[in-house]
């Protein structure tokens, strides 16, 4: 089966492609396994569960600030250099720590070095996402797209586990020095990239605030991009964050163990996996309906954790509502690589983490106070039938269900003659 990425012509014997892959897992590794280091040397400074939060969150709030920023560069700039310098920062920031001692780090410190980490993350994020047009032809765009989100939860899952086995039987340190060698190799991995940039890519740069509006402009030109992203920033905000909440508070009062919300994860994941296989095999015509509609399947999970009867339910549920992200997996980044012209994509990429991932912590937060004061189960019934309803709204914006525009490529021009027309 895995012998046909592997033939000539085929994705993995695109070595700029292969390249990209092994250093996608070996970055995400990294920065997966880098948190929880961290936080065992936060909890070795004596430092409480709110100055953890606080921590780990900056690298969130770093990332969302700077995402603007990150687009602009990645556009302006080859992708590749961008990759390999978030990667080569990586390391050399979270090397600091290995010449610290754990008991008598100052907070402030680790505090600096995560948020130097999400503003790492705010030009690689928008980059990788860019850069795939590049190096792949557009017929293999689809699978490229789901082989990498697999290389990516790949890495989600091995850096944590990673990180533990380092930190047993070694320590921290030694923990900090593998992510460190982890991003390097990564970033050495792209020095084998070849990225085929068009001519019009390394245009004369732009006042930087102007590049900034201009994003924001070509993701209001392409409608149905803009009605995706303000669908999913709502969904992560009231429902996503809530239930990532709930699963493991219910799950381990109701059952006693957290061994059910570990598996109940890892099910999700695998739902996911299957789904966005079967999705690249699938000749679809309107990628959008298919994408928003199994989108829906992901209220079996608050369901589930609204009626908890049994361990049993809980994995079906979840592994069902796993689903509903496969096609966005494998229909998203490369309906935006085909609809959006080159020079814009990272910006958009950056537009659509900060829209999606930048309420997400406060829809966590949220979540604890909602439940006290609605209930657990009003509040989870409530987020199912608020998800369900986004998603009917949305397929009536025009674009929505095919994922095109119809419109010309987006220039400047072409979208000044588009609103003097409106008007």
């Amino acid at each position: 089966m895995l012998k046909k990425y592997f033939e000539p012509g085929s994705l993995f014997a695109n070595r700029s492609y292969r390249n990209l892959w092994l250093s996608t897992v070996l970055t995400i590794v990294a920065m997966t396994a880098f948190p929880i280091a961290l936080a065992i040397s936060v909890l070795d400074a004596g430092g409480s569960a709110t100055v953890l939060g606080l921590i780990l969150g900056v690298r969130i709030v770093a990332g969302v600030l700077f995402a603007p920023v990150g687009g602009v560069w990645a556009d302006r700039l080859p992708r590749k250099t961008v990759l390999i310098v978030a990667d080569g920062f990586r390391a050399v920031i979270g090397s600091i720590v290995i010449f610290a001692e754990p008991e008598s780090i100052s907070f402030w410190v680790l505090g600096g070095i995560i948020f130097l980490m999400g503003v790492s993350d705010a030009f690689g994020g928008p980059a990788v996402g860019a850069i795939m047009p590049s190096i792949l032809p557009d017929h293999q765009l689809p699978a490229g797209n789901v082989l990498r989100g697999i290389a990516t939860k790949g890495g989600t899952i091995a850096g944590p586990g990673i990180a533990g086995v380092l930190i047993v039987s070694f320590g921290t340190h030694v923990t900090y020095i593998a992510t460190s060698c982890f991003f390097l190799l990564g970033a050495a991995m792209l020095f084998r990239v070849t990225e085929n940039r068009n001519e019009d890519d390394n245009r004369e740069p732009e006042k930087f605030l102007h590049e900034v509006k201009e994003g924001l402009g070509v993701v209001w030109y392409y409608k149905w991009i803009a009605a995706m992203i303000v669908m999913a920033t709502f969904q992560l905000l009231m429902v996503v964050g809530v239930e990532n909440v709930l699963l493991p508070v219910i799950t381990k009062r109701d059952f006693g163990t957290a061994a059910v919300y570990a598996t109940a994860a890892a099910l999700f994941s695998a739902g996911g996996l299957i789904s966005a296989i079967i999705s690249i095999k699938l000749k679809i015509k309107n990628p959008g309906t298919v994408a928003v509609v199994v989108w829906g399947l992901f209220i079996f999970a608050p369901l589930a954790l609204a009626f908890p009867t049994s361990r049993e339910f809980i994995f079906l549920a979840y592994f069902l509502a796993g689903f509903s992200v496969g096609p966005w997996e494998a229909f998203w980044f490369t309906t935006v690589q085909r609809e959006v012209p080159t020079e814009y994509q990272a910006r958009v990429f950056s537009i659509d983490y900060m829209g999606t991932v930048g309420l997400l912590p406060l829809g966590m937060a949220l979540a604890g106070p909602m439940a006290d004061w609605l209930g657990e189960r009003p509040l989870l019934i409530g987020i199912s039938i608020f998800h369900l309803a986004i998603c009917a709204a949305v397929l009536f914006v025009p674009g929505v269900r095919q994922m095109k525009s119809g419109l010309p490529p987006y220039t400047p021009k072409v979208r000044n003659s588009s609103m003097g027309e409106q008007k």
